[in-house]
């Protein structure tokens, strides 16, 4: 990509007038100043034959970035084989719908520990993502908000490096509740991006996925997104280190109030 964007997690909020689906949001989105949209296949890849060519025209016209957020019910490391045979079924449904609607990104939680070592659950993993087949549809792995789910940076790091069809998803808010507060200052941020520079270069950095909000947590981790300015969340200072590494790709913003602080990062980041 040759700039950041920044769009929104689901359906806009408005001001409460408006009922949007995907045709109508995209435009609002647009028409405000936003760049982009992660559509939520959460419970349900809800392109359909119907809807998606008029998706497709959407995005077209308002030269507009789509991405979507696999089910929440996948794990890659489910104790029954066919539970992780149906979590391949689900990122193939999910990878096929952001597909026709020009979307080259699906994003999602790869799995759990449950009673497996680090690992095992590693190794587990990769054996299914290898299994995924490539339609031009990038499987973003996300940094994940609890100690019991697989996810830290480390290990999507060394996932990338081995299975080519892969890339991350960086959820800064997720990183900083999965350590209790971790980031607390430019450098915390900084060194994230040194190290996924470091480890998967200049490249990495120049299409980068990422989630950001607000959030509350405790010392086992996430518990729910907040606006950025009720959170000790310094999405300033990480907008500086995104600046500073000349980071490209989409910022996608989780917070309750989607577009409003979307649009704050947004000026933020063209003032610094």
């Amino acid at each position: 990509m040759d700039k950041l964007l920044f769009g929104i997690s689901g359906i806009p909020i408005g001001d409460g007038s408006q009922k949007f689906n995907y045709i109508s949001a995209i435009s609002y989105l647009r028409s405000i100043g936003l760049d982009a949209m992660e559509l939520p296949f959460v419970r349900s890849v809800n392109v359909t034959e119907k809807n998606k060519d008029l998706i497709l025209a959407a995005k077209l016209e308002n030269d507009f970035y789509l991405s979507a957020h696999g089910s929440y019910y996948i794990n890659l490391n489910a104790d029954e084989e066919d539970k992780q045979s149906q979590s391949i079924e689900r990122i193939l449904k999910g990878s096929d719908g952001i597909s026709k609607v020009g979307g080259k990104s699906l994003i999602f939680h790869a799995g759990y520990y449950l009673k497996d070592s680090k690992e095992e659950t590693y190794n587990t993993i990769k054996e299914n993502l290898l299994k995924l087949p490539y339609n031009g549809v990038d499987y973003r792995l996300e940094t994940t908000g609890k100690g019991t789910q697989f996810g830290s940076l480390e290990e999507l790091v060394s996932i990338c490096k081995e299975v080519p069809s892969c890339k991350l998803c960086i959820d800064f808010s997720h990183i900083h509740a999965r350590y209790n507060g971790s980031l607390k200052s430019y450098d915390d941020f900084a060194e994230i991006l040194n190290f996924i520079q470091q480890e998967l270069g200049e490249s990495a950095l120049k299409d980068l996925h990422m989630h950001m909000s607000g959030i509350n947590y405790s010392i086992k981790g996430e518990r729910n997104h907040l606006p950025f300015l009720e959170s000790d969340f310094k999405f300033v200072d990480c907008l500086k280190a995104l600046k500073d590494f000349d980071v490209k790709g989409c910022i996608i913003c989780e917070s309750p109030i989607l577009e409003k602080d979307s649009l704050l990062l947004k000026e933020t980041y063209e003032k610094l």
